[in-house]
């Protein structure tokens, strides 16, 4: 019997699909998993006829591999991706690799590429984004890990990865060890944000303008013809026009509690790591956090008072300004997630293709959209691009839609509506803008309280000064720091 080209454990949905995916593609998959009568269920139901090996012990799954082996961990992320390295590592000859699949956080695939590679064998870490149904018809992959293994894994990856209209494959290295997994954590926390803004969207068409669920549907149907046209985009138009067998928009049937798996948190912690402004992201973290707090928020409803506002305006000139919040908004978010990347591959010695990620995240992935195609131009006419604010194309589109987006955050504050994702982007755009920032009073103030020293404009950088504000202080001043 014919070995297989590469071993997948873990037969949840997403392992399932993707292996599937693979047979589709020529490639003949190998498949394990702990509780084994899984594996008997799938071989004898969804994999019936194909080209996939079940086996129902490491040992019997390594010895049906093509060397050098390829086996990819879809299990969940945390100690399980550990337990399972160990128990494949002895069955593994040198140059074999393994590769982790799921959502673990980049520092431990950067400690287990250390690990892997020092008993001989190669890892990769590497985001699948798009979901089940990705999993099955080409997902977006965004693999990094030890270089070497790439030739022997990318055949492979960019078969079954999604395509771009010119076919394309939404797959490439993206990076040494925790490359991969960074990348989709901070495409992950630009999801988070991207939702959030749809759903501030959705609150001020809902509870500001009185607009029904098929009308906000038939407005998200227009919206995806242009340049929102996304993935996030059809979906809240799917729901918002979804009825159950009894004629019940479901929607609304929908406690309004958020969860998250923590990528998004991860991002945001990331980001205060490297000193990186994600203040939509964090936002949009925080969101989910406070809708959480639903007993709390039933009980402030009755005590805390707001405006009694009501719109008065043209709905469909302030739909308009809607549209163009967004747009603005999420081109500030793609900016900071941007911003996150770069800093961390200063950090950690990564060389990142920038235009090549926008390029991965084009199809496949949950926050896919036409809107990336212009980000991956803008890094092929500028690979050192500092911020996607400064390309021509985003200028323009964020100069265009200021007073719109300005018109937005000033209604919503007036209807007492939050909109925290949308209003933190104007913020920020506006605080990147400022050549002169508020920080020299902060600088006065932590050196009055704490001797920590300030730079002045009239020296050269990198040289520190303490004033003795109330003449009681001396002359002592404690050490300074970079953010």
């Amino acid at each position: 019997m014919a070995k297989a080209d590469i071993g997948l454990i873990g037969l949840a949905v997403m392992g399932e699909n993707l292996i599937l995916n693979m047979e589709s593609k020529g490639f003949t998959v190998a498949c394990f998993n702990r509780t084994v009568s899984k594996v008997d269920n799938f071989i004898n139901g969804r994999a019936k006829g194909k080209n996939i090996i079940g086996c129902h012990s490491i040992e019997e799954l390594a010895a049906n591999l093509e060397k050098p082996r390829k086996v990819m961990l879809m299990v969940k992320a945390g100690a399980a991706v550990d337990a399972f390295i160990d128990m494949l590592l002895p069955h593994l000859e040198d140059g074999d690799i393994i590769i982790d699949g799921g959502n673990s956080h980049f520092p431990d695939t950067m400690r287990r590429t250390e690990y892997v590679e020092s008993k001989g064998k190669l890892y990769i870490g590497t985001g699948v984004s798009g979901g089940d149904e990705g999993a099955l018809l080409g997902p977006s992959i965004m693999p990094g890990g030890s270089p070497p293994a790439w030739e022997h894994i990318g055949p492979i990856f960019q078969a079954v990865c999604a395509k771009t209209e010119d076919g394309e494959p939404c797959c490439d290295w993206v990076g040494e060890n925790g490359a991969g997994h960074f990348v989709k954590m901070v495409h992950n926390g630009i999801e988070y944000g991207d939702m959030q803004m749809i759903c501030e969207t959705y609150q001020m068409m809902r509870e500001g303008l009185g607009m029904t669920n098929q009308q906000m549907h038939e407005c998200f149907t227009e919206w995806n013809k242009g340049e929102l046209d996304s993935y996030l985009i059809e979906i809240t138009r799917d729901i918002l026009g979804y009825k159950d067998d009894d004629g019940n928009e479901v929607i609304d049937l929908i406690l309004d509690t958020a969860g998250q798996k923590g990528t998004g948190k991860w991002t945001a912690i990331e980001a205060l790591n490297l000193g990186q402004p994600l203040t939509l992201i964090g936002e949009a973290v925080f969101a989910r956090c406070l809708s959480a707090l639903k007993d709390e928020r039933v009980k402030a409803t009755k005590a805390l008072k707001g405006p009694r506002a009501t719109f008065r305006g043209d709905r469909e000139k302030f739909l308009d300004d809607l549209r163009q919040a967004l747009y603005a908004s999420k081109i500030v978010s793609y900016a900071q997630g941007y911003q996150l990347m770069r800093a961390a591959a200063i950090e950690h010695n990564w060389n990142l293709n920038y235009g090549g990620i926008a390029l991965m995240w084009r199809g496949g992935c949950i926050i896919r959209s036409v809107f990336l195609g212009k980000i991956k131009e803008a890094f092929v006419k500028k690979p050192k691009l500092e911020n996607l604010l400064l390309d021509p194309f985003f200028k323009k589109a964020v100069r265009q839609a200021q007073r719109s987006w300005r018109r937005v955050v000033i209604t919503a504050v007036k209807l007492g509506i939050p909109i925290p994702a949308i209003s933190s982007a104007l913020a920020f755009y506006d605080g990147y803008r400022h050549e002169r920032l508020p920080a020299n009073l902060l600088q006065a103030q932590r050196d009055y309280f704490g001797a920590h020293t300030y730079e002045r404009v009239d020296k050269p950088r990198g040289e520190f000064f303490h004033t003795n504000w109330t003449g009681r202080g001396g002359t002592t001043a404690a050490s300074t720091y970079v953010v």
